[in-house]
């Protein structure tokens, strides 16, 4: 079955080669080869200022830059993320960027008098986390617990109603053998394939 695949490039650094980069193009392959419709989002080509109080979440004007974004997040079916972790967590321009978009009236129905919760607004649509990082991925998932992917799994992507969330991390990114990242690489363009 067919799907609207919307690719989320979320590494900072958008002007040297990078393993995500990689990830991301191995998954639209594999993706295109199976006929499904691919969208992209580079976060680090987007101009758009943090947040500050919640007051502007709420009642501010989202930036002219990230209209596209929402579009392109309301046409998916499912949305894969890519990015490298950087202090433990997903780097703060990925953090800022769904800040703003995830905004109340897109991402969330605002709450009521009689329901104190927002009622999600992007529920019917499944997500992938792609992680890379420097330590090994074993002890991220052992030792850390994961607690980025987790965080971002239920108090983002969950909240807002995206679910199943599938999560890929690959550490020890700095010193991978070719062969590895040719394994790495096969795996992402398979998952492209199945759209997941």
């Amino acid at each position: 079955m067919k799907k609207r695949i919307l690719l989320i490039q979320a590494h900072p650094d958008a002007t040297h080669p990078h393993l995500c980069g990689a990830l991301e193009q191995s998954y639209e392959q594999g993706a295109k080869a199976a006929g499904h419709e691919l969208r992209h989002i580079q976060v680090a080509a987007l101009n758009f200022p943090l947040l500050q109080s919640q007051h502007e979440w709420e009642h501010g004007m989202l930036p002219d830059s990230l209209h596209q974004a929402q579009v392109d997040i309301a046409w998916a079916e499912h949305i894969v993320f890519f990015f490298p972790l950087w202090l433990g967590d997903m780097p703060a321009l990925l953090k800022g960027f769904l800040e703003q978009v995830a905004r109340p009236g897109f991402a969330l129905a605002p709450a009521t008098a009689n329901n104190a919760f927002p009622k999600p607004g992007l529920s019917g649509r499944s997500a992938h986390i792609v992680v890379t990082m420097g330590m090994p991925g074993l002890v991220y998932r052992l030792y850390f617990r994961g607690h980025a992917i987790k965080s971002m799994k239920r108090n983002i992507l969950g909240f807002v109603g995206i679910s199943p969330v599938k999560d890929t991390v690959i550490g020890m990114a700095a010193q991978m053998s070719p062969e590895k990242a040719g394994r790495w690489l096969a795996k992402m363009a398979q998952c492209g394939r199945a759209a997941q």
